[in-house]
């Protein structure tokens, strides 16, 4: 393309040298057709308001630079352009400005030759932006999608507590993805919207099982404490006693309700088993004239049973406290008084073994262990993935979702050492 004007050629030397005014104030320019009367500037001075129309001149000039400028770089629509041009060539054409009018006039006919030269620039600048969104819309439909089937995983699960904390967090995540286009969008929420509800209906479903079952439980007890209560003040000794512990059993398998309603009516059920007793072991001991005997017994027997603590083996201290405790209950009555302080004594090595035989039992139990290494391994896999979020972000200059990824990531970090912590306490 052989050019011999460039854009912006218009603009070097003195415009205002293709000017003049006239005595009577009329700024003329001056074109290879001949002079032509622009205007004029009232008031002014010829200086002034050559200067006025040089500017209008000069600021025509810089749009016709300023579209060149924008063809070469490849960000003007060829088609644009050419509409550009069409306008340029007619503000030219009846510009009042004073400047070199043909050189601009050139320029703007130059330039449909470089809209054609550019062209193939723009096409390929074009082609890699669609490559470009393409790709963002791709990877965009992958997180989304990778959110999806993670909630679809998770809408059978009965894991409730951590599986609830896990889908608020996916879908925070979903709010941060980026946008698709409408369709695609709607289509994917409907499959992230369908698991979450789907999980929350069996949810709210097993715990509504579940305040179902509490109400059966507390009618069975409340049934049981009506009873003991009436047999509180029975003095028939041997039956009300085996009915009482007929009672106890009937309410280990009536079930468990809510704790401090089970701890409410248990309380209200061993007031009146205790009344029971109390009654029962004062009019035995009124007949019995042994209970220093068995006193010293157990005075003797207590120290046997401490001598178990502190206990280093599990398996020796429960079977000889099982002999002991033998011992314990087949010793006759003894001054309430005084049986108080040793019952608790007794209770407390009683404690002792139960407690490390449930920590045991905690420590072993393989449910447990799999649940503590699915948090562990769930935990590992959300900070990298978030990582890989961060160093995306980064990567594409996005600081603020970086951040928000690393924080996520930092605060399961957090999480993750705790939830090893947990981990490594079992076996022990």
């Amino acid at each position: 393309m052989d050019i011999h004007t460039s854009p912006a050629s218009a603009l070097i030397g003195d415009p205002a040298q293709f000017g003049r005014v006239a005595e009577d104030g009329t700024v003329y320019v001056i074109t290879p057709q001949g002079e032509r009367a622009v205007g004029s500037y009232p008031g002014k001075s010829p200086e002034e308001a050559l200067s006025y129309f040089v500017r209008k001149f000069e600021a025509l000039a810089s749009e016709v630079a300023l579209l060149a400028a924008r063809i070469k770089s490849g960000a003007m629509v060829p088609d644009d352009a050419l509409a550009a041009v069409s306008k340029l060539r007619e503000q030219v054409a009846t510009l009042n400005g004073v400047g070199d009018l043909a050189t601009l006039a050139q320029e703007v006919e130059q330039i449909p030759q470089l809209i054609e030269g550019h062209k193939a620039a723009y096409e390929a600048k074009q082609q890699a932006e669609n490559v470009a969104k393409q790709a963002k819309r791709e990877a965009a439909v992958a997180q989304k999608e990778k959110i999806v089937a993670e909630a679809e995983s998770l809408a059978l699960s009965e894991n409730w507590k951590v599986t609830s904390e896990r889908l608020k967090v996916l879908l925070d995540e979903w709010k941060s993805a980026p946008r698709l286009d409408k369709k695609s969008d709607t289509e994917l929420w409907k499959r992230f919207s369908s698991s979450r509800n789907k999980f929350d209906k069996r949810r709210r479903t097993h715990f509504a099982q579940l305040e179902a079952d509490s109400a059966v439980v507390v009618a069975r007890k409340q049934a049981i404490i009506d009873e003991a209560q009436k047999l509180a003040t029975s003095r028939e000794w041997l039956p009300t006693a085996n009915r009482f512990k007929a009672l106890m059993t009937e309410w280990k398998g009536a079930g468990r309700g809510k704790r401090h309603v089970d701890t409410k009516m248990w309380e209200q059920f061993k007031a009146a088993q205790d009344q029971f007793f109390a009654a029962k072991t004062a009019d035995l001991e009124k007949r019995q004239g042994t209970m220093s005997e068995n006193l010293k017994k157990r005075e003797e027997l207590i120290l046997e049973i401490e001598a178990l603590s502190p206990i280093s083996d599990l398996g020796s201290a429960r079977k000889a406290f099982r002999e002991l405790s033998e011992k314990w209950h087949k010793i006759g009555m003894t001054d309430r008084s005084k049986r108080a302080a040793l019952d608790a004594r007794f209770e407390k090595i009683e404690a002792e073994i139960a407690d490390l035989q449930a920590s045991h039992e905690r420590r072993t139990d393989p449910t447990a262990i799999a649940h503590a290494n699915s948090v562990v391994s769930g935990l590992q896999e959300a900070i990298e993935n978030y990582e890989k979020q961060a160093a995306k972000a980064e990567a594409a200059g996005n600081t603020a979702k970086a951040l928000i990824a690393k924080e996520a990531a930092a605060a399961r970090r957090v999480w993750l050492a705790e939830a090893q912590k947990g981990l490594s306490e079992f076996g022990k």
